[in-house]
């Protein structure tokens, strides 16, 4: 029993503070302004998170209404800002482990638009000049040599740029592959939800604050609950008659609880056998103390 409450005590411990770490860390990260003076008034406010959920627990029934539901809604309040603090710290990680595939990926997309855009440069070019080229008498093909001359140096230029392009998007696809190791799972978990990485990490997000800091707080009252119902059990025995005064033998008692065993000198209490006390009383004898 004593083992499982310090198991339970060593969670409460590790989860709380692990949650009152990111927590205060996130909003220290949201008014980066005064840095220090959140960081001091977000880790008061968790302890005291904690150890009013711990007060409420003990003194439900002995402290005013009034004051019981206060901290009560106080509590939840400081749940949901840590709640809070811990979603803007895996935000902010999950952006810092981000940003450089989020930027690779709007250069991706910028490529590829630009690439269709020279496509259709490239058809324009050449329907133009069908369309010049068909105008011509039969008669005129110097005109329409001129025309092709003309305009093929464009339709190169064209090629070229769309080569360097498709070259840029193969290199950056590449490099994307390099960089989306960090966020792996989340990319594989988004192709087969059919989503966006984002919605995937949001959605592991809420589930982490939704166990996080509610938990910790369920620790803490599931310790005091341990530590406020335990008993301690005592058992004696008697291990030995030590002496014979007057018809009345006296013993030693051996006490045993959870914490330690004390023998006890019983040299001020009598112990009585069954029917000795009667017969002691039959013969006028008074038993002493």
């Amino acid at each position: 029993m004593r083992k499982f409450s310090t198991l339970v005590g060593l969670s409460a411990f590790l989860v709380a503070g692990s949650a009152a770490y990111y927590s205060v860390f996130g909003l220290s990260k949201l008014f980066s302004g005064a840095t220090l003076a959140v960081i001091i008034m977000a880790g008061s406010l968790e302890f005291a998170k904690l150890v009013s959920a711990s007060f409420l627990y003990r003194y439900w029934t002995k402290v005013n209404s009034w004051l019981k539901y206060y901290m009560t809604v106080g509590v939840v309040t400081l749940v949901l800002i840590t709640s809070a603090g811990i979603f803007g710290f895996l935000s902010n990680a999950y952006q810092g482990a981000t940003i450089e595939f989020e930027k690779q990926t709007a250069i991706l997309f910028y490529k590829e638009d630009r690439l269709a855009q020279l496509e259709e440069d490239k058809i324009y070019l050449k329907d133009e000049l069908e369309q010049s080229v068909n105008a011509l008498p039969d008669n005129y093909p110097t005109a329409k040599r001129q025309l092709r001359e003309e305009y093929n140096p464009k339709v190169l230029e064209i090629n070229t740029q769309m080569l360097e392009i498709k070259q840029e998007i193969g290199d950056l696809k590449v490099l994307m592959i390099e960089t989306g190791v960090d966020v792996g799972p989340a990319i594989y978990l988004a192709r087969i939800f059919d989503t966006d990485i984002d919605t995937i990490v949001k959605f592991f997000i809420y589930i982490l604050i939704f166990v996080f800091d509610p938990m910790a707080v369920a620790l803490v009252i599931s310790y005091n609950v341990i530590t406020h119902s335990e008993k301690v059990v005592v058992r004696t025995k008697k291990i030995k008659k030590i002496k014979k005064k007057n018809g009345i033998r006296k013993s030693k008692e051996i006490v045993i609880n959870d914490n330690k065993t004390d023998i006890i000198d019983n040299d001020n209490t009598d112990i009585y056998e069954e029917g000795e006390l009667s017969r002691m009383e039959r013969g006028g004898v008074t038993p002493s103390g």
